[in-house]
C-alpha cells in the first residue's frame, strides 16, 4: 500500500483542525501556511472529507473548516481509508477470487497480516493524540532554536 499526497496531507489537515477543534472554523489559507500545502489543493482533500462526514464548513468572513467530530473519536485509518480506501497491499487480501492460488498462498496469509498490521497502527492513533504529538514535537524542536 502506498499512500499518495492526498491520504498524507489530508492526515496533516485535519490533525491541523484537531489541534484548533472547538475555536471556530479554520481558513484554508491559515492550514495551508502551516502545513505547507497548496489551499488550491486542501479544497479538494477537504471536499473528499466533507463528503465523509469529517469536515463541515462555512462561508463568509468567519468562514472556513472545522471537524464535525471530536478529534478523539477520529482515527488515523479513518482519515486515511475516507481519502485512500481500504489500506490492503494486494487485492488478494480482500477478494480471494482474484487469484487460484488465495487458498493456499502462504504469501496471501503475510499479505493478510500487513494489512492488519496497517490497520492496527493506522487504527490506534486519534486526531487528538496525533495533535498532542505534533504540539510536543514542535516545542521540543523550538526549544533547540538560537
Amino acid at each position: 500500500m502506498k499512500v499518495t499526497t492526498k491520504g498524507r496531507y489530508g492526515l496533516r489537515v485535519m490533525m491541523e483542525l484537531a489541534e484548533k477543534y472547538g475555536k471556530g472554523p479554520i481558513l484554508a489559507e491559515t492550514i495551508a501556511t502551516d502545513q505547507g500545502i497548496s489551499s488550491n489543493y486542501i479544497h479538494v482533500i477537504v471536499n473528499n472529507l466533507k463528503s465523509k462526514g469529517f469536515v463541515r464548513t462555512s462561508r463568509g468572513p468567519s468562514g472556513g473548516y472545522e471537524l464535525m467530530r471530536d478529534p478523539s473519536t477520529i482515527t488515523a485509518l479513518d482519515v486515511v481509508t475516507a481519502l485512500e480506501g481500504p489500506t490492503f497491499p494486494v487485492e488478494c487480501v480482500v477478494n480471494t477470487t482474484t487469484c487460484g492460488r488465495s487458498g493456499c498462498c502462504a504469501t496471501r496469509d503475510l499479505w493478510c497480516e500487513v494489512a492488519a498490521a496497517v490497520d492496527s497502527v493506522l487504527g490506534s492513533c486519534t486526531l487528538k493524540e496525533l495533535s498532542a504529538k505534533q504540539s510536543e514535537k514542535q516545542r521540543s524542536h523550538g526549544s533547540y532554536e538560537i
